[in-house]
């Protein structure tokens, strides 16, 4: 059956469905990795989104529950030039479309996806919709459309989680988490305890912490500017980390902004270097907005990892209290592990 993605523009691409069988509105990306694609979409910082998948062909190792990296999908859409029903992989449980139909999610396929990236890369990121029919009346909704942010809320549980371990106590602040950075942390033999974003500063001391983790999620990070003094607060008190959207709110917590990307930074492939040593490792990716590096001047943040390819910030370190963070995944589930070592340092820090 034909399906169509239209462009706010008015422009559109024909392919095929597969998935489920909704119409939707997103954010059209693109990710540049050529492995993981049930990590991403099970990756909750691309709540929202539609992925336009760069890699030729995806599903040719199917779905196997143990690589979510979160219970639910919260993305609008998959695109692919091709996907395969043939499943290579003893582990998988599922195809990739027995999978987005299970999670509501529609998908085309036999569709340029080349010249979506182009195009994205060019306007910058497009709402878009995916349809059935040229004359839906859900194209007309497409210019007023806007992240629900009531969708954001649902992607993170109220509930604290506990994941045991025998070392230190590390209370991770969820703004839509990957499992993998848990999994990175529990098998350094921490306790981690994952509690919504908006946790009060009073409830995180109750939990008796030895460091605080700020996780990934999906928007903009100026929408969490409620919990800001918050940040200010834990950092005087325990070692903390930042990571990708974690990164974005500790910048924002000690006086930097930031800023809306042109079609942001989403693959595995990404140059990273760091600015002491001098060493550049590959770094997996997955963001809209960035750090600006003009307003970190001012601040007592210094400046630790830059992007290569368009030298964004990529890391800053606090100079007077114990904390850092990055813009990265060094979890890289899946992608490439070169930065890894930085939960070693989260570690040491914890262990002194």
């Amino acid at each position: 059956m034909k399906r169509y993605l239209v462009f706010e523009d008015g422009t559109y691409f024909e392919g095929q469905a597969f998935g489920s069988d909704v119409e939707t509105i997103g954010e059209l990306v693109f990710t540049t990795g050529m492995t993981g694609y049930q990590e991403a979409i099970t990756d909750q910082s691309y709540n929202g989104q539609i992925i336009n998948f760069c890699t030729p062909m995806i599903g040719n190792y199917g779905i196997a529950k143990k690589f979510n990296e979160s219970p639910k999908s919260f993305i609008k859409g998959v695109l692919a030039r091709e996907i395969t029903e043939t499943v290579g992989n003893y582990q998988s449980e599922m195809t990739i479309d027995e999978f987005l139909k299970k999670e509501g999610i529609p998908g085309i396929h036999d569709i340029d996806t080349r010249a979506i990236t182009l195009k994205i890369r060019k306007a910058g990121a497009l709402k878009a919709a995916i349809v059935d029919d040229l004359n839906s009346g859900l194209i007309d909704q497409i210019e007023n459309w806007n992240l629900d942010t009531d969708q954001l809320q649902k992607s993170i549980n109220p509930n604290p989680q506990t994941f045991e371990g025998i070392g230190k106590h590390v209370v991770m602040l969820d703004y839509g988490y990957k499992q993998s950075i848990v999994e990175e942390l529990t098998k350094r033999g921490l306790k981690v305890t994952v509690v919504p974003g908006n946790t009060s500063v009073q409830d995180i001391k109750n939990l008796k912490p030895d460091g605080i983790l700020l996780s990934n999620g999906p928007g903009d990070p100026t929408d969490h500017d409620d919990i800001l003094p918050n940040i200010v607060e834990l950092e005087k008190l325990y070692p903390v980390f930042g990571i990708c959207m974690g990164h974005q709110l500790l910048c924002l917590a000690n006086g930097a902004k930031t800023f809306k990307m042109k079609f942001g930074h989403r693959g595995f492939n990404h140059p990273v270097k760091d600015v002491e040593t001098g060493k550049i490792y590959f770094t997996s990716q997955n963001h809209g907005y960035a750090v600006d590096a003009e307003s970190i001047k001012d601040t007592d943040l210094k400046v630790t990892q830059i992007e290569l390819n368009d030298q964004t910030v990529e890391g800053v370190e606090h100079k007077k209290y114990n904390a850092f963070s990055v813009q990265f995944h060094p979890d890289a589930m899946p992608g490439p592990h070169d930065a890894d070592f930085l939960f070693d340092k989260f570690l040491d820090r914890l262990s002194k």
